[in-house]
């Protein structure tokens, strides 16, 4: 072997005569291919003026004194071309491209990170375990970068894309995490993606630590919610009943008859149903036996729907809603409220049923007890309408039975009213004044000893008992008109 395999510097054989020659050819070798660094590698004719010691990389289709040596290293020495051929795994620095390039047996490539590649610039970056651009990368933020402006765009069908862009991430499970958040300053703002489910969560935070869902699409319907604000409204497709038991809780849903379902108000209840779209279906509030000392306050109207308040109509004296400084039930706004097998009580203040605006319809659908009340039991005004269509007992004393004021109306026909036990009625046991309207047509009234005025009628409210005569409602004194009042 006269060379060296690699580099192919020449050996200086035994007893070689003038061995400096054979010495200084390899030097110029080293010279040349040691850190090896050329100036170019698109040239295809050799420069006009090369300095001693500059280097080429030949490249294909060369011409003129680099005919025939394409993808050699030409190094002008002493005045003259060297030509090196490389070998599998040689580098070289390209000075004008700043870039290392590498001999992979048949031509000069860029120098890739991966498995391969090459072609020009970097490739490919494989199995990196931290990447920071423009910052330092760690194990909380494997990818990190400090940067002004992010562009990521699809690569086209001329470029042998598809024209498209699809971010994908993914998360391990359902009740993982898989978000991106949003921080000023490193403190959480805002948050979106799938948080602790596979819905769609929009949140926001003003501390980075408490945090306001403002918005929820449901993956399995594609429903949007707005949990902070409310709605949009679930819409009803059949009749819904919600439970309310003494012994429930108004943390529950209220949508199981059991103390871990049930909720433990009426109001929690109508505020509930208030939020759904009735979609013309009976929203259903079931009372469970037991005394209730809150009742109901009506001030939002309920949509597309009616909302009916059942107890028991086999026995209504087990299901007592008893308030006191209040009315027991009172609608305040526009509803149709049905109620039935209950009893209903009120001290210090209140009435036991009350309608009291344009709008507000109370219907009396089955079996009530009306106990003692502070005020009357059946108050209509404002334009309230209370109409009876079942019969019904009284057990306890009142100001009024019925009082209908300020163009409010009771109405009822063929109904039959039992009284027991000893009651007294301080104003009277109708009383209708400022346009209210009483009309009670064939109702019976039987059983109890009753004190008081038997109507009270003043400023152009009427009373119409279809002929029913004076003594029609119970009382022990004699009713009277006064003031455009009207009795019949």
């Amino acid at each position: 072997m006269s060379a060296t395999p690699n580099l192919g510097l020449p050996y200086i054989d035994a007893g070689q005569a003038q061995k400096h020659v054979t010495h200084n050819e390899a030097l110029r070798s080293l010279d040349a291919l040691v850190q090896l660094a050329v100036l170019d590698r698109d040239l295809t004719e050799p420069p006009v003026s090369p300095a001693e010691g500059e280097r080429w990389i030949v490249k294909t289709g060369a011409s003129g004194a680099w005919s025939g040596h394409a993808g050699h290293v030409a190094a002008w020495q002493d005045g003259a071309w060297q030509f090196c051929a490389p070998v599998i795994g040689w580098v070289a620095y390209v000075v004008d491209e700043e870039i290392l390039v590498a001999w992979d047996g048949d031509s000069w490539n860029a120098v890739s990170a991966g498995e391969g590649g090459g072609g020009g610039d970097l490739s490919e970056l494989q199995e990196v375990a931290l990447l920071g651009i423009g910052t330092v990368a760690d194990e909380t933020n494997p990818v990190s970068a400090r940067v002004n402006n992010v562009l990521w765009a699809a690569k086209t069908v001329a470029e042998g894309g598809d024209g498209t862009l699809r971010y994908t991430m993914s998360k391990e499970s359902a009740e993982k995490n898989l978000s991106i958040l949003l921080q000023d300053d490193f403190v959480g703002c805002a948050e979106i993606g799938l948080a602790g489910d596979d819905d769609f969560h929009f949140k926001v935070s003003p501390d980075g630590t408490n945090w306001l869902e403002a918005i929820k699409i449901d993956r399995a319907s594609g429903k949007v919610y707005f949990p902070v604000s409310g709605g949009p409204r679930e819409i009803l497709t059949a009749n819904r009943t919600y439970y309310v038991r003494t012994d429930g809780s108004d943390s529950n849903t209220g949508l199981a008859n059991t103390a871990g379902g049930a909720f433990a108000t009426l109001q929690k209840a109508y505020d509930t149903i208030c939020k759904l779209d009735l979609g013309g279906f009976i929203a259903t509030i079931q009372l469970g036996s037991g005394t209730y000392t809150s009742g109901l306050n009506a001030v939002v109207s309920p949509l597309g729907g009616n909302v009916a308040i059942v107890g028991n109509t086999g026995s209504p004296g087990s299901v007592i809603v008893s308030t006191s400084g209040a009315s027991a039930i009172i609608a305040n706004t526009p509803v149709n409220l049905s109620v039935s097998g209950f009893k209903v009580t009120t001290a210090t203040a209140g009435q036991g049923l009350e309608a009291l605006v344009a709008g507000a319809n109370i219907s009396i659908d089955g079996p009530m007890e009306f106990g003692a009340c502070a005020s009357s039991h059946l108050r209509a005004a404002r334009n309230g309408n209370i109409v009876i269509n079942s019969g019904y007992s009284i057990t306890g004393a009142a100001a009024a039975h019925y009082q209908a004021a300020q163009a409010g109306s009771i109405s009822g026909s063929n109904r039959t009213v039992t009284l027991s036990g000893s009651l007294s009625f301080s104003n009277a046991f109708a009383s209708a004044d400022t346009t209210g309207f009483i009309n009670l047509f064939s109702f019976s009234f039987s059983g109890g000893t009753i004190t008081g005025s038997r109507y009270s009628i003043s400023l152009n409210a009427a009373i119409n008992t279809f002929g029913g005569g004076a003594n029609y409602f119970p009382g022990s004194v004699a009713g009277s008109a006064a003031t455009g009042g009207q009795y019949a």
